[in-house]
């Protein structure tokens, strides 16, 4: 990234949230179990793209479907396949203060490097309530505290000057998931009151060319391809404007059929168990496996778009 985008962030030593962090899923084994073996290879495969970064347990890592103790066995086993080689975010949310400091301070035990935080859903809208919640996140670790604006999971809207005045009561929320919709137009409005939050996009890419004209830092999202969106955010950042929105262009067909909702997981690990980055496809249940003119349909467009060649089965 160019340096102006690293030095704006007023802890330096957190500098390294930028570019691509892609959100792993969780590999699950056929009957449902965790795929222990699986977990290792993913996180060499991922780093092997050039990622920035890798946050696990999000919400398209199944992590409401987990207990307690795999969260931990998840955490320790991709901390210590990675080796230090990328930086690790863990998804920390709890509907409660309390399981979110706990949850948060024992990511921190054993290893992340930051952690990702959806807002609690209230009964009644209440920012007092937000603010103390992360406050108390804050004060608990340290470690950079990503806040996850997402409505649609959360159901909880966080207005451009709460974010920004939470950043500016705890520092280590001054990094941001903009995921509220229409993003690109919420980047512009959070960048103009914080012109030193780290703002990443997410959404699986959808908006992540316009998200970056914005003055987003990158993008924190699941996707099949994840170099694909390596390959944008470097050309961006370098910037080849021209070359990182041919890239984005050409990938979008592809960013648009996994977005389906309700069967974007199961694609996006079909083609990760294509490309061997895990061994099983499977979502745990309850899900439906994805329909044979699905799978059809993506193969025909991964190799429409010259990706056939990535896969490692199936083509």
């Amino acid at each position: 990234m160019p340096a102006a985008l690293t030095e704006r962030i007023p802890m330096p030593k957190h500098a390294f949230l930028h570019g691509t962090y892609t959100i792993a899923p969780t590999p699950f084994a056929p009957d449902g179990a965790l795929d222990e073996a699986s977990l290792a290879g993913m996180v060499d495969f991922l780093v092997g793209l050039g990622v920035q970064g890798i946050t696990i347990l999000g919400v398209m890592g199944e992590v409401d479907k987990l207990s307690d103790a795999e969260r931990d066995h998840i955490i320790s086993a991709v901390v210590a396949a990675n080796r230090g080689r990328v930086r690790i975010c863990v998804g920390t949310s709890h509907v409660s203060t309390y399981g979110a400091v706990a949850f948060s301070r024992r990511a921190a035990e054993l290893g992340a490097d930051a952690v990702m935080v959806a807002p609690p859903r209230l009964a009644k809208p209440n920012e007092a309530a937000l603010r103390a919640h992360y406050h108390a996140i804050a004060d608990a670790i340290d470690l950079p505290i990503v806040v996850q604006d997402h409505p649609i999971s959360s159901g909880v809207l966080m207005s451009v000057d709460f974010l920004a005045q939470l950043a500016r009561e705890r520092p280590s929320c001054n990094f941001l998931k903009l995921e509220e919709e229409p993003t690109a137009a919420k980047t512009t409005r959070m960048r103009a009151a914080a012109p030193d939050m780290v703002i990443f996009g997410g959404m699986g890419a959808n908006m992540l060319l316009e998200e970056l004209k914005r003055g987003a830092d990158g993008t924190m999202t699941g996707f099949g391809f994840p170099e694909i969106l390596v390959d944008i955010c470097t050309r961006w950042a370098a910037g080849d404007v021209a070359g990182a929105t041919q890239a984005f262009y050409h990938a979008c067909p592809l960013i648009r059929y996994e977005n389906q909702p309700g069967i974007n997981l199961s694609i996006r690990k079909y083609i990760y168990a294509q490309r061997g980055a895990i061994a099983h496809a499977t979502v745990r249940a309850p899900a439906a496996p994805l329909a044979a003119d699905v799978i059809a349909d993506l193969h025909d467009l991964i190799s429409n778009l010259g990706l056939a060649a990535k896969l490692t089965k199936g083509n």
